[in-house]
C-alpha cells in the first residue's frame, strides 16, 4: 500500500492555509507561515485585529466608504502577524502565504530579511499595490514564486 508524501512546499503552504481559517474576515482569509533555511517553522500568522481589539467593535464586513468606517485601517495582515510572531531573526527565511503580499507587507518582508515568498493566489495582480510590491521585491532581490497548494477543507459541526 503506497501513500503520497507531500513536498516541503505543499506542507508549508498547507500550514499557511490552515492558519487562514483562524481569520474572522468574512471576505478574505489569509494565512502565512515563515520557515528558516533548515525547514523549521519560525512564525505563523493570519489576518486579524491587533491584540486587545475585540472583533465585535470593528467593521469586519465594511469594504467601501470612509476609511475609518471600513475594516482596512484595523486589520493586521497575515504576513505582518507572522513576522511579529516569529521566534528568531528572519534573515534568509522564506514565507509561505495564501495571497500575494500587498505593498505594506512587502516592505515588512524586505525589512525582516526574508529572501523568498511562496504564494498561492495573486488575485490582485496588476493593481497599483501589487505592482508596487513586485517593484520593491525585485529591487531588493527578494524572490517570489507561485505554487498551487494542497486543498484543505474545514467542515463545520
Amino acid at each position: 500500500m503506497s501513500h503520497k508524501i507531500i513536498t516541503w512546499d505543499e506542507y508549508f503552504m498547507g500550514v499557511a492555509k490552515l492558519s487562514s481559517f483562524r481569520s474572522k474576515d468574512p471576505n478574505t482569509q489569509v494565512g502565512a507561515c515563515i520557515v528558516n533555511p533548515e525547514n523549521k517553522i519560525v512564525g505563523v500568522g493570519y489576518n486579524g485585529l491587533p491584540w486587545g481589539c475585540e472583533d465585535t467593535e470593528f467593521p469586519w464586513s465594511v469594504r467601501e466608504g470612509n476609511l475609518y468606517d471600513t475594516k482596512y485601517p484595523y486589520v493586521v495582515h497575515a504576513e505582518l502577524n507572522a513576522i511579529l510572531n516569529s521566534t528568531q531573526k528572519l534573515n534568509d527565511c522564506r514565507i509561505y502565504v495564501s495571497l500575494f503580499p500587498c505593498h505594506e507587507c512587502a516592505k515588512a518582508i524586505i525589512q525582516s530579511g526574508i529572501k523568498e515568498i511562496v504564494y498561492e493566489d495573486d488575485k490582485y495582480d496588476g493593481t497599483p499595490s501589487n505592482r508596487a510590491s513586485k517593484r520593491m521585491l525585485d529591487v531588493a532581490k527578494v524572490r517570489y514564486r507561485q505554487i498551487k497548494g494542497i486543498d484543505i477543507e474545514v467542515k463545520e459541526g
